[in-house]
C-alpha cells in the first residue's frame, strides 16, 4: 500500500503506513516563527524555545485512524464514570492526603491528560495525568505543520481549529471559577509554577499568560512563595488573585513554598484548578490497579459494558508488595514500573532495564507494576540510517470531554524533548467524534 493508498481508505493499517512512509508534512520554520512572534506570542519567544528547548516541537505528525481515536474516546469516558461513583471515590480518597478530602466548590480541574500508547498490535492508557502540559504549545504548533501533497492535505484540520481550541480554553477557566460558586465574571488568573522562569516549559506559561491577556484577564507567572492572604483573598503583589492555574508537582500543597496557597485553597479564598482532589481521583498510578481489576470494578458495581472497555483498554497494574517480589522480578520484562506520584517518566523504569539496587528501592515501598504496552513508531526520514521514533498519544480533557489529541516522540524509556526530530507533534486522521485534534 502506497501513502497514497493509506489516505484514501483511512483503515487503522493505512496510518500504519503512513507513520512509515509519508514525510511530505514537515514542520514549518517560519511559520511556528510567525505564530510564536505574533499576537499569539510575543517577540523573542521564538528564540527563548531555540535556546531553552530545541526539541520541543517534531518534525513530523503522527497519523492515527478514527477507530483508534474514538476508543481512546471511550476510556475516557469509562474512567469518568467510575470516577462518578460513590464507592470508588469512598476508597481512593479514604487513603489519599487529607487535604484531597477538602471540598474543591465545583471546580473540575483543567488540562487532564490521558496518555496512550497505540500501536499495530497493541493499545492501552498508561496514565492520568491532572496537571498535563502542552495545550498552548500545540496549539500554536497546529499553525506550523504543512502538507506538500494533495493526497494528505485531505487529513489536516482546518486552519481555525487552533483559534477555536484557544477560545474553549478560556472559556474552560471562566467556567472553572463559575463552578466555584461565583457570580461575578474572572478578572485574574494566576499561572503558578516553582520557580516558573527556570521550568523547561516555561515559554508555554508565556502562551498562556498572552492568551489570558488577550482576553480582558489580569494574568501573572508566580512562584508559589510569592502570594499572601489578606482580607480573606489571595494576593501576588497588588493583584487579588481570582484562580491559580496550577502546574505545581507539589499535589498535596504539602511543602513549605506552597503554605499560602494550601491556606487559600482550604479557606476557599481562589479557585485553584487543578486540585488536589483531581489529582487523588485521577492521577494517583494505584488507581489504575482498581480500574484494571475486574473483582474490584464488580465490587463497585461497575456496568460490565464500562467493565469491558477498562479491562481491554487498561494494561493490567498492580501495586509492587515485596510478598509477590519473586514473581515480579520473574515477570520483569513484561512490565513497567512507576511511582503512585511520579510524574514526567521520573523514577520509572522498564522491567529489562531495572537493575538489582534500583529493584530494592521499588520493593521499598510506593511502586506500582504495569503491563508493558509498547509505544507506536514514527519513521521521521527516508535518508539512510532510517530514524524510528517512538510516540505517545495525549487526549487534553475537561470534565470528560476531549479537547485535544496531541503525540509526543521520542527515544529512550520515557519522553524526554530530548530527542532531535522529536518532541510534540499534531495528529492527524479521520477525527472521531467529540475529538476536537
Amino acid at each position: 500500500m502506497t501513502a497514497a493508498d493509506a489516505v484514501r481508505s483511512l483503515r487503522p493499517d493505512s496510518m500504519e503506513v503512513l507513520n512509515s512512509e509519508c514525510f511530505c508534512i514537515s514542520l514549518d520554520a517560519a511559520a511556528l516563527h510567525q505564530a510564536l512572534e505574533s499576537e499569539i506570542g510575543q517577540p523573542g519567544l521564538f528564540e527563548l524555545i531555540k535556546q531553552r528547548c530545541p526539541h520541543l516541537f517534531a518534525a513530523r505528525p503522527v497519523f492515527l485512524s478514527h477507530a483508534h481515536l474514538t476508543r481512546m474516546v471511550r476510556v475516557v469516558q469509562a474512567i469518568e464514570s467510575v470516577v462518578g461513583m460513590p464507592a470508588y471515590r469512598d476508597e481512593v480518597l479514604a487513603t489519599a492526603p487529607a487535604i484531597a478530602r477538602h471540598d474543591p466548590g465545583g471546580a473540575k480541574g483543567v488540562f487532564f491528560g490521558y496518555d496512550f500508547h497505540v500501536a499495530e498490535d497493541g493499545f492501552g492508557l498508561i496514565e492520568i495525568n491532572t496537571n498535563a502540559g502542552g495545550a498552548m504549545l500545540n496549539s500554536v504548533l497546529a499553525r506550523a505543520h504543512r502538507a506538500c501533497c494533495p493526497a494528505i492535505d485531505v487529513l489536516l484540520p482546518a486552519p481555525t481549529n487552533a483559534s477555536e481550541f484557544e477560545d474553549r480554553i478560556v472559556s474552560m477557566f471562566r467556567r472553572e471559577w463559575a463552578l466555584g460558586g461565583h457570580d461575578r465574571p474572572l478578572r485574574s488568573i494566576a499561572i503558578v509554577d516553582e520557580v516558573p522562569a527556570e521550568q523547561y516549559l516555561y515559554p508555554e506559561f508565556l502562551l498562556f499568560q498572552r492568551l489570558f491577556e488577550r482576553h480582558g484577564l489580569q494574568a501573572v507567572i508566580a512562584d508559589p512563595a510569592e502570594f499572601c492572604l489578606r482580607g480573606g483573598l489571595l494576593w501576588h503583589g497588588d493583584v487579588a488573585i481570582d484562580l491559580v492555574y496550577n502546574r505545581l508537582t507539589d499535589f498535596s500543597l504539602a511543602e513549605q513554598a506552597s503554605a499560602t496557597l494550601r491556606e487559600a485553597y482550604l479557606r476557599n479564598a481562589m479557585v485553584l484548578t487543578p486540585h488536589p482532589q483531581a489529582h487523588a481521583l485521577y492521577a494517583d498510578k494505584r488507581n489504575l490497579a482498581l480500574l484494571s481489576d475486574a473483582a474490584r470494578l464488580q465490587a463497585f458495581g461497575v456496568p460490565q459494558a464500562t467493565q469491558d472497555v477498562l479491562l481491554a483498554g487498561i494494561p493490567r497494574t498492580e501495586i509492587v508488595e515485596a510478598r509477590h517480589a519473586e514473581r515480579l522480578w520473574r515477570e520483569r520484562r513484561h512490565l513497567f514500573f512507576k511511582p503512585f506520584a511520579g510524574f514526567g517518566g521520573r523514577a520509572a523504569y522498564r522491567g529489562d532495564k531495572v537493575t538489582k539496587r534500583v529493584w530494592r528501592e521499588i520493593l521499598a515501598g510506593g511502586y506500582v507494576a504495569q503491563a508493558l504496552v509498547a509505544p507506536g513508531g514514527r519513521v521521521i526520514s527516508n535518508q539512510e540510517p532510517v530514524q524510528v521514533l517512538k510516540f505517545d498519544l495525549r487526549d487534553y480533557v475537561y470534565d470528560g470531554s476531549v479537547q485535544w489529541v496531541a503525540a509526543r516522540l521520542y527515544q529512550g524509556q520515557t519522553t524526554n524533548f530530548r530527542t532531535s526530530g522529536g518532541g510534540f507533534a499534531p495528529v492527524y486522521g479521520a477525527p472521531a467524534e467529540g475529538c476536537a485534534g
